[in-house]
């Protein structure tokens, strides 16, 4: 697992839930094209949900959750990618594979989970987090 950490003081603890969770798709697509990713699309939606960020690396697409959490009081952000949320993030990808005619080539999954915290900013990497889920 990679991790960054930032001193930028995103100023969170005024926003609401739905404004930490784009402001922590925005660090992750930073953080993401630093690491050489390319970003093809953001907030995929189709009949089964929406998945955060689709991009690729190297050869692979890669479909990525993203979550961001501003206080510990809940855990770390990424153990919210629960099976539940794994079945319904293959399913989402299944489709967009689908839709856009690239079964043939490879994918994974990967989780940037994004701490803002008093302390400071984290955000952190897990490659290849799970596996498709039917």
């Amino acid at each position: 697992m990679a991790a960054a950490k930032s001193t930028e003081n995103h100023s969170t603890s005024k926003l609401n839930t739905r404004q930490v969770g784009k402001s922590g798709e925005d660090r992750a697509v930073r953080f993401l094209k630093k690491k050489g990713y390319r970003i093809i699309e953001r907030n995929y939606r189709c009949i089964f949900g929406e998945i955060d960020l689709v991009a690729t690396d190297q050869d692979e697409i890669v479909f990525v959750e993203v979550k961001s959490r501003r206080s510990k009081d809940f855990g770390n952000p990424e153990a919210a990618v629960d099976i539940k949320k794994q079945k319904k993030i293959s399913r989402i990808a299944m489709n967009y594979l689908a839709e856009k005619e690239l079964g043939d080539h490879n994918a994974r999954f990967d989780v940037v989970a994004i701490h803002f915290l008093p302390e400071g900013e984290r955000v952190e990497i897990i490659k290849n987090a799970f596996d498709f889920i039917s």
